[in-house]
């Protein structure tokens, strides 16, 4: 069994082929004057009418939020400052 959707559908696309070339005009003309129908009935209110049922409207949408940076917590520097030794080999003791 050959499951190929170019081959299944093939006689479906030779149909519509044979009809365009037979009858494409009238076809043309039908789908204008539909078209012409459904937009005079969608400026009429023909879509709000039938939605008057359903008033919830539901919108989605993607909320971006912009948050800080992740700061670290400052280092703790544990350094013993000795005030009795200077670095010029001075002591404190010494006016």
């Amino acid at each position: 069994m050959i499951l190929n959707p170019a081959t299944v559908l093939n006689p479906v696309f030779n149909t519509l082929d044979g009809l365009i070339e037979n009858d494409g005009v009238y076809l043309y003309l039908v789908f204008v004057w539909l078209a012409l129908l459904a937009i005079g009935w969608i400026f009429s209110g023909g879509l709000r009418k039938r939605m008057k049922g359903n008033s919830k409207t539901v919108i989605p949408g993607i909320i971006f939020t912009m948050q800080p940076p992740m700061q670290s917590p400052p280092p703790i520097i544990g350094i013993e400052v000795d005030q009795t030794w200077n670095g010029d080999d001075e002591t404190m003791d010494e006016p």
